[in-house]
């Protein structure tokens, strides 16, 4: 199943499924790097979302959170990825007790996002971009959801299932 929405006029196309993701590292909450490539071997679900203790942020995060057996029963890794600083996604992480690594976009200011084409350059801020990438490095499942708009989880746990059969 493939799902694209755009919201908004990005600065780079976004990938497409079918296409190897863009490698990137960012540091996690901790100040650790993180490396997509290095997670070859797993799926990975990298989930943009606009900004730390934002609201629908939070409820998606917290859903992620609260059935992330969903995710590691797909043998894959969460990657939630926002163009706050470490020490934000820190704060976050620890206030809401976020198991998977929150990931800082923080300098380049949104570089990653803009990779992936859901960089909102004008309010400075990642759209709401799911990319859900196999053990290979290739893309299966691409979402980008409009602002105000939260993600369906159940589109999550679909992906997931149909990369377990392949």
């Amino acid at each position: 199943m493939t799902a694209v929405r755009q919201a908004a006029a990005a600065t780079a196309a976004v990938p497409q499924p079918g296409q190897e993701a863009p490698d990137f590292e960012l540091v996690n909450q901790f100040g650790e790097p993180v490396r997509l490539s290095s997670l070859r071997g797993r799926n990975v679900v990298v989930v943009f979302y606009p900004f730390a203790f934002s609201g629908i942020c939070t409820g998606e995060l917290c859903e992620i959170r609260d059935n992330l057996a969903v995710f590691q029963d797909a043998n894959a890794t969460v990657l939630a990825v926002s163009v706050d600083s470490k020490f934000t996604v820190r704060a976050y992480a620890d206030k809401e007790g976020y198991e998977f690594d929150l990931l800082a976009d923080f300098w380049p200011h949104g570089a990653v996002a803009e990779k992936y084409g859901v960089f909102d350059a004008g309010s400075g801020m990642a759209l709401r971009g799911t990319f859900i990438i196999d053990a290979a490095g290739i893309i299966r499942y691409v979402v980008v959801n409009p602002r105000g708009q939260a993600r369906d989880l159940a589109e999550y746990r679909q992906v997931l299932a149909g990369l377990g059969e392949n």
